[in-house]
């Protein structure tokens, strides 16, 4: 089969385990008595992503090929998953919250190194393919963006996404995509027949990526927009949705499918992946870099300004510039990562981009965001535009101190040029 149908049924299969689950859990859990916990729930991506990238990452590059590691990941992600699936069938609305929220950390943990392996897994079989990373990755990911959508659409078509199942079609997903990596190219790892020191036994080689200054900006930033990365994803539909209580708004079909509306954000990803390639080659890295943090802005004020009425317009435009700010940043910056380290720590690196973004700053950013939406919240009814307003602001402070701080180097921007 040739390299890139290859790569794109990875890529489809990697997503649509997670497209499954992560736009209705929030209602799943609300029905079985645990609507308290859903911050908790979507907050626990981030603290997995924190420790587990990176310590999946240096295994992949001393160790275990990554291609093998990411199908070991999703065996346990699903055979997890299934696991939080079956007690919650079994006990249904008297499910305890420790039990529930346990079987479901233990999959996660196990998933979210998988975005960075598959990464990494991807670019060395471009590599040793002979291919361009820069052009031939990105058609390859929006396969997994289109994953993420079929599985997404297909819970909510079945009457999955209020209960066990949207858990169960993502176990069942894992495991087909641990018996797929079988198929997948080798990557080489680095750890057999060298004598190494301290910090390449424990794969610390990435983190000294810190001690080049234009790599320590890059990842603080990285860490700043992946902030910004749950604000959306923790409160634009419950935002959404709080305008049923506006009787003229009550009847609107944003108001009546949130999360279809919600996925235009996701189906402009599909068309934004493609853009990558001109844009990079086009602009150079820090350019694109840019256009994904003031889109996150414009996001955010549109957000602040539209309604689901005579305003849905201004809905739709966020929606789709989602897929200008989340992969202008996250696959470029991916892209980036790969073209500015040594392939011996390929894994490492990609896992540390992982860290930064969907680790602290997804983290960081689910609870800023709370205490954000909880300082403008008077009894049952939030001020949701000074909310988005408060997010934009932050959002350019972020965008305008890259653009004065962030310096990527010839070298790199040859590689796009």
């Amino acid at each position: 089969m040739n390299l890139k149908i290859r790569l794109s049924v990875m890529n489809f299969l990697e997503f649509a385990v997670w497209g499954a689950y992560l736009t209705c859990m929030g209602i799943y859990l609300g029905n079985m008595g645990m609507g308290q916990h859903i911050g908790a729930f979507f907050a626990m991506q981030g603290i997995v992503s924190i420790f587990m990238p990176a310590i999946m990452g240096i295994i992949a590059d001393r160790w275990i090929p990554a291609q093998r590691l990411l199908g070991f990941c999703h065996l346990f992600a699903g055979l997890f998953m299934f696991g939080a699936a079956w007690y919650g069938q079994r006990t249904g609305a008297g499910a305890e919250f420790g039990i529930l929220f346990l079987l479901y950390s233990l999959s996660v943990a196990f998933y979210m190194p998988t975005l960075a392996l598959s990464n990494s897994v991807a670019y060395s079989a471009l590599s040793q393919a002979g291919m361009d990373t820069v052009k031939d990755f990105p058609p390859i990911r929006v396969f997994g963006t289109i994953g993420f959508i079929c599985t997404m659409w297909f819970v909510d078509i079945m009457g999955y996404k209020s209960n066990h199942m949207q858990f169960v079609v993502s176990s069942v997903l894992s495991l087909l995509l641990f018996l797929y990596t079988f198929s997948l190219p080798n990557c080489k790892t680095n750890g057999k027949g060298k004598k190494t020191n301290l910090a390449d036994a424990f794969g610390l080689k990435a983190f000294a990526l810190f001690k080049q200054k234009k790599m320590a900006i890059f990842f603080i930033f990285s860490m700043l927009l992946g902030v910004s990365l749950q604000i959306t994803n923790g409160f634009a539909t419950p935002f959404i949705e709080s305008f049923k209580d506006i009787p003229e708004y009550a009847d609107t079909l944003g108001v009546k499918y949130p999360v279809i509306l919600y996925s235009i954000s996701q189906i402009s990803e599909t068309l934004c992946i493609l853009m990558i390639p001109f844009f990079m080659k086009r602009y150079g890295i820090k350019n694109v870099m840019l256009i994904a943090m003031f889109a996150w802005v414009m996001r955010f004020v549109l957000l602040g300004t539209g309604n689901p009425g005579s305003g849905v317009w201004m809905f739709i435009a966020s929606m789709v510039i989602y897929g200008v700010a989340f992969d202008f940043f996250n696959i470029s910056g991916s892209l980036f990562v790969d073209q500015s380290t040594d392939p011996a720590i390929r894994s490492s690196a990609q896992g540390l981009f992982m860290l930064m973004t969907n680790g602290i700053g997804a983290t960081v950013g689910a609870f800023a965001a709370q205490a954000v939406v909880t300082s403008h919240t008077v009894g049952q009814t939030t001020n949701w535009a000074a909310c988005w307003f408060t997010f934009a602001g932050y959002a350019l402070l972020v965008g305008v101190s890259f653009a004065l701080m962030f310096r990527p180097g010839t070298k790199q921007q040859k590689n796009y040029d």
